[in-house]
């Protein structure tokens, strides 16, 4: 009798945009480990770019076929990590992509979902990060520039083709080493939130059905 293959978690992170020199969810993708609760996590470096983020994401869903998917985006000026509980098929920037593409009210997918909820356990994953010390949230909006056009994406993707792969996307707020020019602007240590995103895998590894909790921020 062959051997099961190992189950796979697929772990992306974003390319620094806006001036930035870094973005910490690359950052945190990096520094996690090969392997998390049995699985192998396969990790994945994104282009900050409309339509290129949602094809290098989903070519490499077809390639390795993970059972689970967990996008890290940054958005400066949030105070906490936010696990996002649905994506909307609208690209609306404030400012061009890293390839100078500036898409204004344009649809994601023609003929596609107004919105997809994501499939993984968004508040057994924030109660997870919450008792790693780590803060944490349910966020009711991934906004609506290259951060919400993947996840919507990749949700989109799975749907189409029927896939029985569970994604979210979780944002991440500036690392400390990005606001030592930026005045009362909130961030958090690389390490506290390297240590949320394991808690935050660890818990949508080990769950498929939610904890019934209070709990959700718009921004």
């Amino acid at each position: 009798m062959s051997a099961k293959p190992p189950r796979k978690v697929l772990v992306t992170g974003f390319m620094p945009f806006g001036g930035e020199s870094v973005n910490p969810s690359w950052e945190i993708v990096k520094a996690l480990p090969d392997v998390m609760g049995g699985c192998r996590i396969e990790k994945l470096k994104v282009p900050v770019e409309f339509g290129q983020a949602i094809e290098t994401v989903t070519q490499m869903i077809d390639r390795v076929k993970p059972d689970v998917v967990i996008c890290f985006g940054q958005a400066g000026g949030r105070s906490r990590m936010s696990v996002e509980r649905v994506a909307v098929n609208i690209d609306d920037a404030r400012m061009p992509d890293n390839a100078g593409v500036m898409r204004i009210d344009q649809t994601i997918a023609a003929g596609g979902a107004a919105a997809y909820f994501c499939s993984v356990p968004i508040k057994a994953m924030v109660a997870a990060m919450a008792k790693a010390g780590v803060p944490a949230e349910v966020s009711n909006t991934a906004g609506t520039y290259v951060c919400n056009h993947l996840i919507y994406g990749v949700l989109h993707h799975i749907a189409l083709r029927r896939l029985t792969t569970r994604a979210g996307f979780i944002h991440v707020p500036y690392a400390e080493s990005q606001i030592l020019d930026k005045r009362d602007t909130p961030a958090l240590a690389l390490s506290t939130m390297i240590a949320g995103a394991k808690a935050a895998i660890a818990a949508a590894i080990r769950r498929k059905a939610d904890l019934k909790l209070v709990g959700g921020s718009l921004h």
